[in-house]
């Protein structure tokens, strides 16, 4: 699991660094991305509203900053092959599928036939009564 870049800040410190920022910024120079980082940490652990309260921003765009960032998380390599090996396929001593619909009534037994077959039987017989 990779660790995030900005170090978890408490609601409190967050607070205390938007104070500083809002002080000593100028005109109205936007929130740094750092700054912004900071309060998404903030939201996740205390949640929107109480982040977007305490810290004085606005909610819409708070949100849609925690939006950006989970689209943003680095993803993992896409696995090239996974090999599933099971049981060897069993076979049914003997057995009996009946069907009836509005056309009539079949009966099909087979016997020492493959699970597997049986469902390939089946799906191919429902797909061509659709």
């Amino acid at each position: 699991m990779q660790r995030s870049r900005t170090p978890s800040v408490t609601l409190e410190e967050a607070k205390v660094r938007f104070e500083e920022w809002r002080q000593s910024r100028k005109g109205k120079a936007p929130i740094p991305d750092e700054l912004w980082a900071i309060a998404v940490g903030v939201a996740r652990k205390e949640g929107l509203n109480r982040a977007s309260t305490g810290l004085r921003v606005e909610w819409n765009h708070l949100k849609r900053r925690m939006a950006g960032a989970r689209q943003t998380l680095p993803k993992s390599s896409p696995t090239a092959f996974v090999e599933l090996v099971g049981s060897l396929p069993q076979s049914l001593p003997e057995c009996t599928v009946e069907l009836e619909g509005r056309c009539g009534r079949l009966r099909i037994q087979l016997k020492n036939a493959s699970a597997a077959y049986l469902a390939t039987l089946s799906h191919n017989l429902l797909e061509s009564a659709l």
